[in-house]
C-alpha cells in the first residue's frame, strides 16, 4: 500500500487527485467521529456516560481517533513545510551572527526544523563549525524540540489558540533568554574539545531543490515514521488522561494541581524529566489535566519539561558538552520553564 502510494507521488494527476480525495475522507472521518464515538461507547458497550467507567471508556474512544487524525494530518503539513526549512539552511542563516540577534533568529528557526535526540550531536558540531556562537546553538537546540509544531497545533485544536500562541511565545523566550545567558557565560571551554578539532566537511550534508511530488512525499515520510513512532505513546498517554478523565476527583486535582498550590510547577518540572515521551503522547495528559481543575501555567510546565529537559536528549548531548555545561544547561532551561509556570498561574 505505502509502496503504490508513493509511485503515484511522482504523477502531477494523481497527486492532486490523491490529496483531493485524502483530505474528504479525513473531513469526512473527523466530522462523524464524536457520534460514532458515543454509539459504541455507549450504545454498543451499554455504558452510562455518568459513571466512572463509562465517562472514561468514552473519553478514551473519541480521543483516539481523533488525537491520531489530527496528528497525522498536522504531521504530513510540518513534513512538507520542513523541507523548506532544513537543518543546513538554518545552519548557514545563523552562521556568524551575533548573539542576541542570533538567539532570536535561533528560536524562530528552531520551531519548523525537524530535530530529535539522535540529531543533537550532528547538529550542534555543525553550528559550532559553521561559526554560529554556542549560546545561538542552544537556543536552536532547546526550541527545536520544545516548540513542537505538532504540539502547537494539537493544542489549538483541542484547547484554542490562546493556548497554542501562549506555549509557542513563552518556548520561544525560554529558548532565547537561555541561551543569551549561556552565551554569556562565556563557557565554550566546557564544550568537549574534539568538537572544535572536527573539520567542517565531516558535518556538512548536500542540499538540493525539490519538486513539490517530492515535498509531498516528504511528507507522507513524515507520517510514516513519526505517526508510526509514536502512535504507541498517543494511545498510552490518552489511557492516562482517560483514567483521570473518569476517576480522578476534580477537587483533588484542583488542590494538588491548582494555583493554591505553589510548590506543584517546580514539582511538575522535576517529574517531567525522567518521563520519556513526546508532545503529542503527553498533550491527552495536559487535556485531561485541565478538565478536572489543574491549573493551566502547572500542565504547560510538565509539557515543556518533558519535551525540553528530555533524559535522552542529555545524555546524547553528553558526547559534546561536558557535565558542567549540561548542568548550567538544563538548570537554566527548568529555570525559565518554572517562571513561565508561576507567570500562567498569575494572570490566567
Amino acid at each position: 500500500m505505502a509502496e503504490r502510494i508513493e509511485r503515484r507521488l511522482g504523477q502531477p494527476g494523481s497527486l492532486a487527485l490523491g490529496l483531493a480525495v485524502a483530505g474528504l475522507l479525513w473531513f469526512g472521518a473527523y466530522h462523524f467521529l464524536l457520534p460514532v464515538s458515543q454509539w459504541v461507547a455507549y450504545g454498543v458497550l451499554g455504558l452510562t456516560a455518568t459513571s466512572h467507567l463509562g465517562s472514561a471508556v468514552g473519553f478514551f474512544i473519541y480521543d483516539v481517533p481523533k488525537v491520531l487524525l489530527l496528528l497525522t494530518a498536522i504531521v504530513f503539513l510540518v513534513g512538507i513545510l520542513r523541507s523548506f526549512v532544513t537543518p543546513e539552511r538554518a545552519r548557514n542563516i545563523l552562521g556568524g551572527k551575533r548573539e542576541g540577534v542570533g538567539n532570536i533568529l535561533a528560536a524562530l528557526l528552531g520551531i519548523p526544523t525537524p530535530f530529535c535526540s539522535c540529531s543533537a550531536v550532528p547538529l550542534f558540531v555543525g553550528f559550532v563549525e559553521s561559526g554560529v556562537p554556542l549560546g545561538v546553538t542552544l537556543s536552536f537546540l532547546i526550541a527545536a524540540p520544545m516548540i513542537n509544531e505538532v504540539a502547537a497545533t494539537l493544542l489549538l485544536g483541542l484547547f484554542g489558540w490562546r493556548v497554542a500562541l501562549l506555549y509557542v511565545g513563552t518556548g520561544v523566550a525560554i529558548a532565547m533568554v537561555s541561551g543569551w545567558v549561556i552565551g554569556r557565560l562565556h563557557l565554550e571551554h566546557w564544550v568537549e574539545d574534539w568538537v572544535y578539532e572536527l573539520r567542517m566537511g565531516d558535518v556538512a550534508l548536500v542540499e538540493h531543490e525539490q519538486s513539490w511530488a517530492d515535498r509531498v512525499r516528504e511528507g507522507w515520510q513524515a507520517v510514516r515514521d513519526i505517526v508510526g513512532r509514536t502512535w504507541p505513546y498517543v494511545i498510552a498517554g490518552i489511557a492516562v488522561g482517560a483514567l483521570i478523565h473518569g476517576y480522578v476527583p476534580e477537587d483533588f486535582l484542583a488542590h494538588i494541581m491548582g494555583k493554591r498550590a505553589w510548590w506543584s510547577v517546580p514539582a511538575a518540572v522535576l517529574l517531567a524529566v525522567p518521563i520519556y515521551s513526546n508532545a503529542a503522547g503527553v498533550i491527552p495528559v495536559v487535556q485531561a489535566l485541565m478538565e478536572k481543575g489543574a491549573s493551566l501555567g502547572t500542565v504547560l510546565a510538565f509539557m515543556m519539561g518533558v519535551v525540553g529537559l528530555s533524559l535522552p536528549e542529555t545524555i546524547i548531548l553528553r558526547r559534546v558538552l561536558k557535565w558542567q555545561l549540561i548542568a548550567v544547561f538544563l538548570g537554566i532551561v527548568a529555570a525559565g520553564i518554572v517562571a513561565v509556570g508561576y507567570l500562567f498561574n498569575l494572570v490566567l
